[in-house]
């Protein structure tokens, strides 16, 4: 089929965010058709790349999917099993299977203009196209103007910096900063990430709960295929041994890249001194965020704090509806992990389980001596410190949703 002034978008890679990727572009219906790598061959014939296509363990087959109660309106068709070419909802997809290496995938001879990298193999944007075991640069080669990635970089010399040609953006949060002269590899961060960065992006554009004196998260992650189904022998050099262990039947602790990521998307969080750790547990998707934040705090004249759980819900009630609706989300219900599977926004606030508490930081002479300062009485500081939950469905609703949305905005600008 000749795609010649077709919109086509390339996805390298069918796991989890390039399939439902996919799938949401399919709804979405911005581009002509998809050319899809997947870089080897699959099972016995074609129709087990088709299978994989269209069904899934999590949100269900690719006909329910679109179409809820009536999934016969959905249509699969092989148009050209040689030429590995389908038509999926009236919109063809190619599949390639031929080259894993991206500057080596056909990208131009299929008029691929803008490809989502979701392998998540390709992450250093510092590695030349021409090294032998791949690079994400080397998309760039094989025919693509713009390569997003569904995934944080990750530079691994250190001496090196991101190079002025990359960024990393998350949709409706500083993907304003996105310059089409200038940027050709765009990181769309991780699906913590995009999360947090909704979470906090009111918070700090408030002017009082902008004056954070620290700041921590935990998310309950919902398990990744990362990990490892059961017990196995960690890589050479692995650092987390928990991750090895069966993701079936434990609650394992380990670390997350989100607040590092965090800094290069809102840079006024290098100031603040973020922590971060990840909590996995043996489910197939949505996760949980709890934020913990202390603020500097104002009293009124009755001694009460400006900062409590009203102001802190109404902040969020009123992103809610301005500048980042359907995005994010404020809900007032008693929700549980499957109620958020598949929904559409990057962060779900539980309003009902905001907490605060107001308290105060007792500061003596000796202190104020031993910072340069001559005082002869305590000081009271008043600080609060909040604790607020965030829903976000890692896969689909949450992460895919807002990379689709960065893909199609980046399209725009082509």
């Amino acid at each position: 089929m000749d795609f010649t002034g077709k919109k086509m978008l390339g996805i390298n890679g069918l796991g989890r965010i390039g399939k439902l990727t996919l799938w949401n572009q399919l709804a979405l219906k911005h581009f002509d058709g998809f050319v899809v790598n997947v870089g080897r061959e699959v099972g016995k014939d074609f129709s087990a790349v088709i299978q994989a296509i269209a069904t899934d363990s999590t949100y269900g087959k690719l006909g329910k999917f679109l179409y809820g109660m009536y999934p016969e309106k959905f249509k699969l068709k092989v148009l050209n099993e040689q030429e590995r070419l389908l038509e999926l909802d009236g919109m063809p997809v190619k599949i390639l299977q031929k080259a894993r290496n991206p500057r080596e995938i056909a990208w131009s001879e299929n008029g691929v203009r803008l490809v989502i990298d979701c392998t998540g193999k390709f992450r250093d944007p510092v590695v030349a196209a021409e090294e032998p075991r791949g690079s994400i640069r080397g998309h760039l080669n094989a025919g693509a103007e713009k390569v997003l990635v569904s995934a944080p970089f990750k530079i691994k010399d250190p001496t090196k910096t991101t190079p002025e040609d990359s960024t990393m953006l998350v949709y409706g949060v500083n993907h304003l900063n996105y310059d089409p002269e200038k940027h050709h590899i765009i990181s769309a961060a991780s699906c913590t990430t995009t999360g947090l960065a909704h979470m906090m992006k009111p918070l700090l554009e408030d002017e009082r709960t902008a004056d954070i004196l620290t700041a921590s998260m935990s998310t309950i992650h919902a398990a990744t295929g990362s990990q490892s189904i059961l017990d196995s022998m960690p890589k050479a050099g692995s650092k987390d041994l928990r991750k090895n262990r069966s993701v079936l039947n434990n609650i394992i602790l380990t670390s997350t890249g989100a607040a590092k990521a965090l800094e290069k998307i809102i840079p006024q969080i290098q100031e603040i001194g973020f922590m971060a750790d990840s909590v996995r547990i043996p489910t197939n998707t949505v996760s949980l965020i709890t934020l913990n934040i202390t603020f500097h705090t104002e009293i009124d004249d009755k001694g009460n704090p400006y900062i409590n759980r009203k102001y802190i819900n109404d902040i969020y009630k009123k992103a809610a509806a301005g500048p980042q609706k359907d995005l994010l989300i404020f809900s007032e219900e008693q929700n549980v992990s499957a109620d958020l599977i598949g929904y559409k926004a990057a962060a779900v606030i539980e309003g009902h389980e905001t907490h605060t508490r107001t308290g105060f930081m007792h500061i003596t002479p000796k202190t104020l001596q031993s910072c340069g300062i001559d005082k002869d009485k305590n000081l009271r500081i008043p600080v609060t410190h909040a604790k607020i939950f965030g829903w976000y469905d890692n896969e689909f609703g949450s992460y895919v949703n807002s990379l689709s949305r960065l893909a199609i905005y980046v399209d725009e600008q082509m």
